[in-house]
């Protein structure tokens, strides 16, 4: 049995290689990104799995596909919470599991698209035919980019973020120490540290292949070893909480289905 499921993750793992960089994880599936209104500046949801919510007045209402977030609102993803959403130049950003986000923070410039609080995302800037400038924050990097695909994971006890990137590259500046840029270019991962200078910190040229070796050989091993359960797809059997959300871990009232629109 041992050289049965040794055989099948190195299988798995020559197969992996080739097919993708998205470090072994399964995309959702997608809908098309809608057309935009002049002047609209919304994130639109087009792919959407598990407990998603935005913040409005302090208040959790679940997303759904299709729904809009508006500027300097907060998307909260809990447990098993992934969504997508598409912004009116094409570009895109995905939310994993656990994760706090703030979408467009600052509307005196549009080029700054997210603040990630906690947790991780992937981002796709649309490049439109030429370089197209957004910025991604976090508590200690600026992360500027042109046209690129990159992850930005966040992590709140550490007070580390970590940018890897996929294509492209991006220009890493330091949030609260003086710094000048680092490069982080296509297969390459920089870690920045709250409390350490940028220029001590090294750009890491392997980490997103070894990421991707790791999570599918985890995702054999699970494939192989876990027996298979009948069950529908079905979501939660009873109210939904978001102690993530209000700081609540009690019973509460779950949060409306649809966001009340922007005032």
């Amino acid at each position: 049995m041992r050289s049965s499921v040794s055989t099948l993750l190195s299988t798995a793992l020559l197969l992996a290689v080739p097919v993708s960089l998205r470090a072994g994880q399964p995309a959702l599936p997608r809908t098309a990104c809608p057309a935009f209104g002049p002047g609209e500046v919304a994130a639109r949801v087009i792919s959407l799995s598990g407990q998603v919510y935005v913040l409005h007045d302090s208040q959790p209402f679940a997303l759904n596909v299709g729904d809009a977030v508006q500027a300097k609102q907060v998307i909260v993803s809990e447990g098993d919470g992934n969504a997508v959403f598409c912004v009116s130049d094409g570009s895109s950003f995905e939310v994993f599991p656990n994760s706090e986000v703030v979408f467009r923070d600052n509307p005196g410039t549009w080029r700054d698209l997210l603040d990630v609080l906690v947790g991780k995302i992937r981002v796709q800037i649309e490049k439109l035919g030429g370089p197209n400038p957004n910025r991604v924050q976090t508590p200690t990097a600026t992360i500027s980019v042109r046209g690129t695909i990159f992850d930005v994971t966040v992590d709140d006890e550490e007070r580390t973020t970590e940018v890897t990137v996929e294509e492209g590259s991006v220009a890493v500046r330091h949030k609260l120490l003086p710094s000048s840029d680092k490069i982080v270019n296509q297969g390459e991962s920089l870690k920045v540290y709250a409390d350490q200078p940028l220029a001590q910190s090294r750009i890491d040229k392997g980490a997103l292949a070894e990421r991707i070796l790791r999570a599918m050989a985890d995702a054999a091993r699970v494939a192989i070893t876990t027996p298979r359960t009948s069950g529908g797809n079905g979501g939660s059997g009873g109210p939904i909480d978001c102690p993530a959300c209000n700081g609540d871990h009690g019973g509460g009232t779950p949060p409306p289905s649809t966001p009340p629109p922007a005032h």
